[in-house]
């Protein structure tokens, strides 16, 4: 196993190529620390913010990383705006959104970071492409795996669109 801190990362898009998008932000994600799993892509309603957006492409990958918890957030900001994402509007459409879910076992709340991402174990969206990568992954305070958490949440407006982006199945990048 590569040095360093898993973490899992969240990622979204539903303006202009989303897939491409998506691509490019796991290619920019391998730049951080090796990948060790990528979900299958998964088609999404949007959830909160101005009505009228287009559905989501969701995603999540799993990576260890050198970079502290911070830095890691940062890197990921400037990977959205080298997308052309602009932050103007809570939940507004994006061409790229990536959350920092989990950070190894890290539990922090302070003004620019909350670990684990306050509403990961509510949303269908995250918990999909999750349980793709370790359905067995408990939340560091409570406890409830992701396969737990999508049973209670359910399904609802989120299908799987893509099990092979590009070479890749489901589990592993590179297996």
């Amino acid at each position: 196993m590569p040095r360093g801190e898993v973490a899992y990362v969240a990622l979204g898009a539903n303006l202009g190529d989303a897939h491409r998008t998506l691509r490019g932000a796991r290619d920019a994600l391998a730049r951080l620390g090796p990948l060790t799993g990528v979900s299958r892509l998964y088609r999404t309603a949007p959830v909160g913010g101005p009505p009228g957006q287009p559905d989501y492409l969701n995603a999540a990958v799993r990576l260890v990383t050198p970079l502290g918890p911070a830095e890691l957030l940062g890197a990921l900001h400037e990977i959205e705006r080298s997308a052309g994402r602009v932050r103007r509007e809570r939940w507004e459409a994006r061409p790229l959104d990536l959350d920092l879910i989990l950070y190894g076992r890290e539990v922090r709340d302070t003004p620019g970071l909350t670990l684990p991402h306050p509403r990961a174990w509510e949303r269908a969206f995250v918990l999909a492409p999750l349980a793709d990568l370790d359905a067995a992954l408990t939340h560091p305070e409570s406890g409830e795996t992701v396969a737990a958490a999508l049973a209670r949440v359910g399904w609802e407006g989120v299908a799987p669109v893509a099990p092979d982006w590009e070479g890749k199945t489901g589990r592993a990048a590179g297996g």
